[in-house]
């Protein structure tokens, strides 16, 4: 659609902290034990949203505990790999504050809230240490007393009164002591794991422990292995099992409960891969059921748990990513994150247990992949099932080059895709990849009979005809079946004159009544024609610099992307007044856009956009400003499964062949 700007001219249900790692989702979610759950007990699936603020700084295998009015980050490893002693609140509106530090630095450590105060449980220092540290929501720290024996890589949990410590190596051995206080001073044993496991997920549920995961020792030199095996602990009588298992081994990942229902996020398989897939462990029946996709990779983060119940909100801070690949991969591509990751049960998509679980729309997503002179079609779960060109489908005469949008027509049978620095249109079957009709002389703008000059936004309208905005002509064209233009919008001059000429148009979206929404990039203007040319209204929106495939919402709402301002890119819904009612406007981090092209509503009600120069497609829900789900990896272009380059437009395909973001062209 576009390129670089030119003018032409606080509770805790259940903590997982020590390592916590992301993970992917590669296939609709397994259920263990054969079969699927009950109809009558469908488990909510998961929304994981990436926070549009960050940390201050990078840290890994910290340790995190609820605070008032957010969360208290304690320990950890910096980029540097040493550990800190650094203590940070932070809200959750994303205001830091320094605090006084820990009496030693310690990373890899176990963390449970008891009396109020937080309590730090032994961890690495660098070398695996006993010792425990109080941190006082008053600033006070201590060292209070000590673990039975040095240990790190461990889950603190807390029931009630009594903290438990789970999991966990002294450095040369692995721990099966579950191991229970009630003031961090004095330690009983309470059960012993059947496996014994460092990095494990842990989380308190019904009175019960739940272990999910975790490395154990290799039987093979050098190598890392992990357990794939859910156990089962009851603190009061001692008894410990193994009730399930997980889709895969996997290692760091965490555990939250949320509303009586244990889901683990994250964790690195043996091979190093870090994952985004969420699974939900129903204790009632014992089965692990697929529960979303995280929007980010990550390992070794620090996890705790804000409110209770229905209410409940799991988090995800910082942490590690060692390598990503495939569909799984998702965010920041490899180090130590500043991110922060909110879970909570989804309002959208399929329950846990389906192929739709957590998904933030239905159907198939077309992209088109500028950058790699392609188009792609996409499920939720970021599978690739359709390249053009490809096998069987060769590129038109004259190449397929700088795909700048692409739109389904014919209920999904056919796609339409403006080659923007091609100056061609071509109308492609689906999936056959036939190509059906075009026009336009490929790699030769003109302004003459059969030319075009950067087409932009090429749709197909319900009575045949093809709109596309000829942005270097400075007109919006309506094009029938023999290539001829039978009307126009704009007499060619690049000025904004209502009615009678337009400034370098990118936008011409049809509307249900037949109209057109057009944005003019020159003046930032967005106006509303007939297709005769009739303006109906303008306005220029305040402080947008690039107007960007305006959108109708509703009788008196539009969405558009702002391409081009100076600080990156946003997203804005406004008025025909020209007031802005919402925006989507993050100014750093991995929330930021960077020349966002198109922004679409999906039907749930969040909103799509294609990030062009960060190389991703990523959904925001306008109700928390999160990034909830996201395809290609942040800031890396490439052509293997998994990646992008310059996403410049998409379209959405539901069952049926409806096109819900433009229903009359479909």
């Amino acid at each position: 659609m576009r390129r670089v700007y030119r003018r032409r001219r606080l509770t805790v249900v259940g903590v997982g902290v020590g390592v916590v790692t992301v993970v992917a989702w590669v296939a609709a979610g397994p259920t263990t034990g054969g079969g699927s759950p009950p109809a009558a007990a469908a488990v909510p699936s998961i929304e994981a949203g990436l926070e549009p603020w960050q940390l201050p700084s990078p840290v890994s295998r910290e340790s995190v505990s609820p605070a008032a009015g957010g969360l208290t980050v304690l320990g950890g490893l910096t980029t540097s790999g040493a550990s800190t002693a650094a203590v940070t609140t932070i809200s959750t509106s994303g205001v830091a504050r320094a605090q006084p530090p820990l009496r030693a630095a310690v990373h890899d450590a176990a963390t449970a809230v008891l009396q109020g105060a937080t309590l730090v449980l032994g961890g690495g220092s660098p070398t695996t240490v006993a010792t425990v540290q109080t941190a006082a929501p008053g600033g006070a720290r201590a060292v209070v007393g000590s673990l039975p024996a040095p240990r790190s890589d461990a889950v603190g949990v807390t029931i009630g009164s009594t903290a438990y410590v789970v999991g966990g190596y002294t450095g040369s051995a692995y721990l099966p002591q579950v191991l229970a206080t009630t003031d961090g001073r004095t330690f009983h044993t309470v059960a012993t794991l059947p496996v014994a496991v460092r990095y494990p997920a842990v989380a308190a549920a019904g009175g019960q422990l739940y272990v999910l995961g975790g490395e154990v020792p290799a039987t093979t030199g050098g190598a890392t292995a992990a357990t794939a095996d859910v156990q089962a602990i009851d603190p009061a009588t001692g008894a410990a099992s193994v009730v399930a298992v997980l889709p895969r081994p996997l290692y760091g990942a965490s555990a939250f409960t949320l509303d009586g229902t244990v889901y683990v996020a994250g964790g690195e398989t043996p091979d190093g891969t870090t994952r985004t897939e969420i699974d939900a462990f129903v204790p009632s029946t014992r089965k692990v059921l697929f529960a979303g996709l995280l929007p980010q990779a990550v390992a070794f983060a620090g996890a705790t748990t804000l409110g209770t119940g229905a209410a409940a909100t799991g988090y995800l801070v910082g942490g590690e990513v060692a390598r990503q690949t495939g569909a799984d991969q998702a965010g920041v591509a490899t180090g130590t994150l500043r991110t922060v990751l909110a879970l909570r049960p989804s309002r959208y998509g399929g329950p846990a247990g389906t192929s739709t679980a957590g998904a933030p729309f239905r159907g198939r997503l077309l992209v088109a992949d500028r950058g790699n002179d392609r188009l792609l079609v996409l499920t939720p779960a970021r599978e690739t099932t359709w390249v053009y060109p490809g096998p069987g489908r060769p590129a038109p005469a004259g190449g397929f080059y700088f795909p700048d949008d692409a739109f389904f027509f014919d209920k999904g049978h056919g796609i339409i895709s403006n080659q923007e620095d091609n100056n061609t249109i071509v109308e492609i079957g689906y999936p056959s990849g036939r190509v059906l009709w075009d026009v336009g002389h490929p790699r030769v703008p003109g302004s003459g009979p059969g030319y075009y000059h950067q087409p932009d936004d090429a749709y197909v309208l319900a009575n045949g005809l093809v709109t596309v905005a000829d942005a270097g002509n400075n007109v919006v064209k309506l094009i029938a079946r023999s290539g001829a233009v039978v009307a126009r919008i704009g007499n060619g001059v690049d000025a904004h004159v209502p009615g009678v000429s337009i400034a370098y148009p990118n936008g011409d979206t049809p509307l249900p009544d037949g109209n057109l929404l057009i944005s003019e990039v020159n003046g930032a203007w967005v106006s509303e024609y007939t297709p005769t040319g009739h303006l109906v209204w303008t306005t220029h929106v305040p402080g947008v610099a690039y107007p960007s495939d305006p959108q109708q919402l509703g009788p008196d709402r539009y969405l558009m992307t702002d391409y081009n301002p100076a600080a990156e890119g946003r997203i804005l819904e406004f008025a025909r007044s020209g007031q802005v009612v919402w925006r989507y406007d993050v100014a750093t981090g991995d929330g930021m856009l960077r020349k966002p092209s198109l922004a679409e509503r999906l039907p749930d009600g969040l909103v799509m956009v294609n990030d062009d120069y960060r190389d991703r497609l990523v959904v925001i829900d306008p109700t928390t400003n999160m990034i909830v789900w996201q395809y290609g990896i942040t800031d890396v272009p490439g052509t293997a499964p998994g990646l992008l380059s310059i996403p410049d437009g998409f379209d959405l395909l539901e069952p049926g062949g409806v096109t819900p973001t433009h229903r009359a062209t479909g």
